[in-house]
C-alpha cells in the first residue's frame, strides 16, 4: 500500500510495475485522482489548465497497471504488526509493505491575524481554486516569501492583472542554490516587471473585514491588502509515522533504501530524510525517491544517484539549478546577465560542482553530467560561447 499520491507515490508505483512487481498494489489518496503540484502555482493558478490537465497519469493508467487507486479518503493508522491500514472510514487494507508518500502541508508561521481568511497559502488545488478567486484584475496583493513559491505566485498574480508586492527579509533568495549574482538579478527581476519588494519580515495581520493590514518589523506604518499569499516553506507530514511509532527528527528518517525504522514501512519524498542529510522538496528527488524505494521493494539495485535538480519559471523566464552552489569556491558565468539565455557555472578544485541557467537548458544538462563524471573543467572553455558544451565532457 503507498500512502500518498504525488510524484512520489505514484513514481513509486510505476517503478514497481515497471520492475516486474507482480502482487497487489493499492494506492490511497485524499484527491480525486494525483496530480502535479509545479502548476498549481502557475498554468493551473492563472487558469490556462484546469485539474485534468495536470493529472500526473492518466485514469486509465492505474488500469492498465493493475493499480487499485483508493481515491477520496485518506490513511488514519498504520498497523505494520498486523499487516494492514486503516482508512478514514474505518476499511482495512491488507499491507505487507507500506510506503509513506504522505508529503506536506504549507507552513504557516506564528505571526499574528494569519487565520484571516484574506491570508492564503498554497500547496493543494484546492488552494490554488481559492487563490484564483481572489486574484482579481487590480486587487492589491502581498506575497509573503521570495522563494520558489512565492516568487511564482507573485509572477502569476502579476500575469493576472493584480498590484502586486513581494516582502522577504533576504536580500537575494534563493542564494545558497543560485549564488549571489543570479539570485540578486532574479530578484531585480520582479521590480524590472512592476512588483514591489519589500526586504523586511511580517510583524503581524489585522483583518479590516474589506482589506487587511499589514505590519512590517522595523517599519512605522500599516500597509492594506486585499489579499495576502504566504509563501514560507514547508512542514512534512509524519502524523501516520509518528503514531506508528516509526523515527521522526525534521523528517521521517530512512536510510539509503528509503527504509525507515520499521522494515515493514518505507518513506518517500518530501517528508523522508536521511540520517546524515537535510530533506529534499523538489520534484525530481520525490520522483528519485520512488524508484529506490521500488528497487528496495524488489530487491534490485537502485539507480546511481545523480547531482540534485529543480527548476521554476518567473515572468517568462525558464531557471534550472543543478548540483550544489554553496560549494562552489568561484563561478564563472557563460554568456551575459544582458543576453536572453545565461548560465552561471559553479567551479571548486578544478571541477564543475553545480550550474544554473536562465533560459539555458542545454547548459544544465551538460553541467549535470559533467558533475555525475567528476569531469575536469576549464573555466576559460565554460565561458567560451564558441565551445559547445557537450565537447567538454570528454575533460
Amino acid at each position: 500500500v503507498i500512502v500518498g499520491g504525488g510524484i512520489a507515490g505514484v513514481s513509486t508505483a510505476g517503478s514497481l510495475r515497471s520492475g516486474g512487481f507482480d502482487g497487489d498494489l493499492t494506492l490511497v489518496d485524499v484527491g480525486d485522482f494525483p496530480y502535479d503540484r509545479p502548476p498549481l502555482s502557475k498554468d493551473f493558478l492563472a487558469g490556462t489548465k484546469d485539474i485534468k490537465q495536470i493529472a500526473l497519469q492518466p485514469s486509465q493508467w492505474y488500469d492498465d497497471q493493475r493499480i487499485r487507486l483508493v481515491n477520496r479518503t485518506a490513511v488514519t493508522a498504520l498497523r505494520p504488526r498486523e499487516a494492514r491500514v486503516e482508512l478514514a472510514d474505518g476499511t482495512l487494507l491488507p499491507a505487507d509493505r507500506v510506503v509513506l508518500a504522505t508529503g506536506g502541508r504549507a507552513a504557516r508561521p506564528p505571526i499574528p491575524g494569519i487565520g484571516s481568511e484574506r491570508v492564503h497559502v498554497l500547496r493543494t488545488a484546492g488552494d490554488a481554486d481559492r487563490l484564483r478567486t481572489a486574484l482579481v484584475p487590480g486587487a492589491a496583493v502581498l506575497v509573503v516569501g521570495a522563494g520558489l513559491i512565492g516568487a511564482e505566485v507573485a509572477s502569476t498574480a502579476l500575469q493576472l492583472g493584480c498590484e502586486v508586492t513581494l516582502v522577504d527579509p533576504l536580500a537575494a533568495p534563493l542564494e545558497p542554490v543560485l549564488g549571489p549574482e543570479l539570485a540578486g538579478w532574479l530578484h531585480d527581476l520582479h521590480t524590472g516587471k512592476g512588483v514591489t519588494t519589500v526586504r523586511a519580515a511580517v510583524e503581524s495581520f489585522t483583518d479590516r473585514g474589506e482589506h487587511i493590514e499589514v505590519r512590517f518589523r522595523g517599519r512605522s506604518g500599516e500597509w492594506s491588502y486585499a489579499v495576502v499569499v504566504v509563501g514560507v516553506g514547508m512542514v512534512p507530514q509524519t502524523a501516520l509515522a509518528e503514531q506508528a511509532g516509526l523515527e521522526v527528527g525534521r523528517g521521517i528518517v530512512v536510510d539509503s533504501g528509503q527504509v525507515t525504522s520499521n522494515p515493514a514501512v518505507l518513506a518517500v519524498g518530501d517528508p523522508a530524510r536521511t540520517r546524515r542529510e537535510a530533506r529534499a522538496e523538489h520534484w525530481e528527488a520525490a520522483q528519485h525517491d520512488g524508484a529506490r524505494a521500488a528497487a528496495t521493494l524488489l530487491g534490485s539495485d537502485a539507480p546511481a544517484p545523480t547531482a540534485p535538480w529543480f527548476w521554476t519559471d518567473r515572468h517568462g523566464r525558464h531557471v534550472e539549478a543543478v548540483g550544489h552552489m554553496e560549494w562552489a569556491d568561484r563561478t564563472v558565468v557563460r554568456g551575459s546577465f544582458d543576453d536572453p539565455a545565461f548560465s552561471v557555472f559553479g567551479l571548486r578544485d578544478g571541477h564543475v560542482v553545480a550550474a544554473a541557467a536562465v533560459d539555458d537548458s542545454t547548459a544544465v544538462r551538460a553541467a549535470r553530467r559533467m558533475i555525475d563524471r567528476r569531469v575536469p573543467a576549464d573555466a576559460g572553455r565554460l565561458t567560451d560561447l564558441s565551445v559547445n558544451l557537450r565537447s567538454l565532457l570528454r575533460g
